[in-house]
């Protein structure tokens, strides 16, 4: 993959096509839409990133950020003018991955886009097929697991997961490597962050056989 979608839902137009400019600059393709039920019909084609306003004629920020989330794991970033610290905690307890209050410059934008993007895709799945593991079809583009036809709920952490492992079927990965990718280089936090996690996945795919590499970390067998 060379292009990330993004999906940006701002009702103020001048303010939308500015951040659309910017973004584009980074050879992104960015679909603007200035009505959030307008962005809801379109929400099934899973963009990469959703760049959402709270307030929206049609269906609020809110309304949009969970029917996102019901449908893949997308990164989503929360742009508002209102009360900053309110908004930050209920966009980020309903699953917003990141919040902008206005005014920002839109470089700033552009910099918290990167930074989820390259969380969300790293180069190492970029390019990477939807990944058949034990019977559940796990895609690292749209952040999906089914199984067969089914949708699986997964959390944030839960399918970075599941995808470093499936794209590591055989390696033994270390708590470490799987801090890395999950949590990130500045993360300071305990390493049974990882066995929680596991355990999470395991219940969720009984089928995909996580094996526990004592005082290492853990590793996916294919049968």
């Amino acid at each position: 993959m060379s292009v990330f979608s993004v999906y940006l839902v701002e009702d103020e137009k001048n303010l939308g096509e500015v951040i659309k400019a910017y973004m584009e600059k980074e050879g992104w393709e960015v679909t603007h839409f200035l009505d959030g039920k307008e962005a809801y019909d379109h929400i099934q084609e899973a963009p990469h990133l959703w760049v959402l306003d709270i307030m929206l004629p049609g269906m609020d920020g809110y309304q949009l950020l969970k029917s996102i989330k019901n449908e893949a794991d997308i990164p989503v970033i929360f742009i508002s003018a209102r009360d900053k610290d309110l908004d930050r905690v209920l966009g980020l307890e309903l699953g917003s991955d990141d919040y902008l209050a206005k005014p920002f410059l839109p470089e700033e934008l552009v910099i918290r886009a990167k930074k989820l993007l390259n969380r969300a895709y790293p180069p190492e799945v970029q390019d990477q097929d939807a990944i058949e593991l034990n019977g559940y079809i796990i895609d690292p583009i749209s952040r999906t697991v089914y199984d067969e036809r089914n949708l699986l709920e997964l959390t944030t952490k839960e399918m970075d997961l599941i995808i470093l492992l499936a794209s590591n079927v055989g390696n033994a990965l270390s708590r470490e490597s799987i801090i890395e990718y999950v949590w990130g280089s500045d993360y300071f936090g305990s390493e049974r962050a990882v066995d929680d996690v596991v355990r999470r996945v395991r219940k969720k795919l009984p089928r995909i056989h996580v094996e526990t590499l004592y005082g290492y970390g853990y590793r996916v067998l294919s049968s």
